[in-house]
């Protein structure tokens, strides 16, 4: 069954992972696109970018039940790319959006997840939110779909490429490999989610990239046409877990996390009408970095 869509909210849609699924969308015109902003109302050169677009900017406050529910009211779905960068909570971020979408009838909910796949009792508190929402999501009877991306290209210094330092530090083999797609083609990907049959109540494994850690390097240098400082340590989870000298930062702890879970169980690129651009496309723009 393919439930039919018309008005999408998308929820922190001027951020790092919102504006370009904002955008995407605004680009595709199938959808009457409204924004969600955090009250109380202020300048926003992203928000304003989207408004000229097309898009309905709502004010809300997220901490204000009745407030939600009536923002919602007619939408179809809900794109959450709300950030939790400072606790780490997804569930707590998100949670008043799904109580308030509950009650005002939105078909589907895709939440903020865009990124490695992590397996239930065997993740880190970084992502431990993440699955305690879900099992919310999923018990609320919403459609919802999860779209994973694997590590967004404009944010490979996270797995440990530093292009200011030129320095690259592996936290796992160099031969491991590692999903990567663009912030551009995840937007493209959501969008075509809501088209897509198989999407419904089910999981879209997405990348636009497989490289291991090695040829990832191998770009960087052929790019900034210098050699880099090659760093390997693949004890940080080890040492951070039992405090063990010198204990790695909290930080080292999550990028190593994500270098060890770096790649998606399986692709779905070939349910979508376009091919994505690939991680060498983005390393090419860092040369005068």
């Amino acid at each position: 069954m393919t439930t039919t869509f018309k008005t999408v909210v998308i929820a922190g849609a001027t951020g790092n992972l919102g504006y370009p699924i904002a955008e995407a969308f605004l680009n595709d015109g199938s959808y009457k696109i409204k924004i969600l902003r955090q009250k109380p109302e202020s300048k926003n050169e992203n928000a304003e970018l989207l408004a000229s677009k097309g898009a309905e900017v709502v004010y809300v406050d997220y901490n204000q039940k009745d407030d939600l529910v009536k923002a919602l009211k007619g939408t179809d779905v809900i794109v959450s790319a709300l950030s939790s960068k400072t606790t780490g909570d997804f569930y707590g971020i998100q949670l008043p959006l799904l109580e308030a979408a509950k009650e005002s009838g939105v078909k589907r909910f895709i939440p903020s997840e865009f990124g490695g796949e992590f397996t239930p009792g065997k993740a880190h508190p970084f992502v431990d939110s993440k699955f305690k929402f879900r099992e919310e999501l999923e018990k609320s009877g919403m459609e919802y779909t999860y779209i994973f991306t694997g590590v967004f290209h404009e944010f490979i210094e996270v797995i440990g490429f530093d292009a200011k330092n030129k320095t690259a530090t592996f936290y796992v083999d160099s031969s491991s490999k590692v999903h990567t797609t663009s912030l551009a083609d995840i937007g493209k990907y959501t969008v075509e989610s809501l088209k897509l049959p198989e999407a419904r109540n089910a999981t879209i494994r997405v990348a636009g990239s497989t490289d291991s850690f090695k040829e990832i390097l191998q770009k960087f240098e052929e790019v900034t046409g210098s050699k880099w400082k090659v760093i390997e340590d693949r004890e940080v989870r080890h040492r951070f877990r039992n405090k063990i000298e010198p204990i790695p930062s909290a930080m080292d702890d999550v990028k190593a996390f994500i270098c060890e879970n770096g790649t998606l169980s399986k692709l779905d690129n070939d349910k979508f009408s376009f091919t994505p651009s690939p991680l060498a496309e983005y390393i090419n723009t860092v040369k005068n970095v």
